[in-house]
């Protein structure tokens, strides 16, 4: 059973995440209003070898392995723009903070017992 202040605590944290998610938004909207181009790290096999002079191998060889879901963060049918690709942003936090808590409890629910006790810890008693 939960005490009140674990309950304070998580619902602390599920604000912060959620403050985080509304501001994710930023990491494209900045740039392009400084004009320095795309947000830091996502850039394709094309801007890499424009900026560094050269592409690594590895990369040129997997660079078509993985299919992102939402292509640009974008999501299907949306329209261009600042405005419409911070709704892709938002929707694509929200998917991998779904997918990795539901990851995180699935684990945790495998490994606590309901007493509460891990199976390290039982083990560490024998």
């Amino acid at each position: 059973m939960r005490n009140k202040k674990g309950n304070k605590t998580a619902r602390k944290l599920w604000i912060g995440v959620g403050i985080l998610v509304l501001l994710s938004p930023l990491g494209i909207i900045i740039p392009s209003y400084l004009g320095a181009g795309g947000a830091w790290g996502e850039w394709s096999l094309e801007q890499i070898e424009k900026m560094a002079g050269f592409a690594p191998e590895g990369m040129k060889r997997m660079a078509d392995t993985w299919k992102a879901p939402m292509t640009n963060y974008a999501v299907p049918g949306q329209a261009a723009g600042p405005v419409h690709s911070s709704l892709g942003y938002i929707v694509a936090a929200i998917v991998g903070i779904s997918a990795t808590a539901g990851l995180m409890y699935l684990i945790t629910r495998l490994l606590v017992r309901k007493d509460g006790s891990s199976k390290h810890n039982r083990q560490a008693r024998r």
